[in-house]
């Protein structure tokens, strides 16, 4: 299973991270992984080369993706967060057996 915790303070989102396997098909195969790979990418390539936010950002050798900004403030990378919270919501709703998103205020 994937699992994905968006970090908040107060309601507004100021970071991700985003582990495990979703299990759905064989390797190369699996359209829930894709999906969220592709989502998690989008939104942090876009937080921090297009929009040029600062943030830590990072995936270890398990293909597990971080990132927490750095400039909280950044609006268009805080709704660029809530838009993949949107996107992973909606994802898990399908496939409830591969994919959990919850919510930590600790980072």
């Amino acid at each position: 299973m994937i699992t994905a915790r968006f970090l908040e303070e107060e309601g507004i989102p100021f970071g991700f991270e985003i582990s495990g396997h979703a299990g759905h098909a064989e390797f190369g195969n699996d359209i829930v992984c894709a999906s969220v790979s592709s989502a998690a990418y989008l939104t942090a390539n876009g937080i921090t080369d297009v929009i040029l936010c600062e943030a830590e950002a990072s995936v270890d050798e398990q293909g597990r993706m971080r990132l927490i900004l750095e400039d909280r403030e950044n609006a268009i990378a805080v709704e660029m967060i809530r838009s993949l919270i949107f996107h992973l919501e909606n994802l898990a709703k399908d496939y409830p057996k591969n994919l959990k998103v919850f919510f930590d205020t600790e980072v």
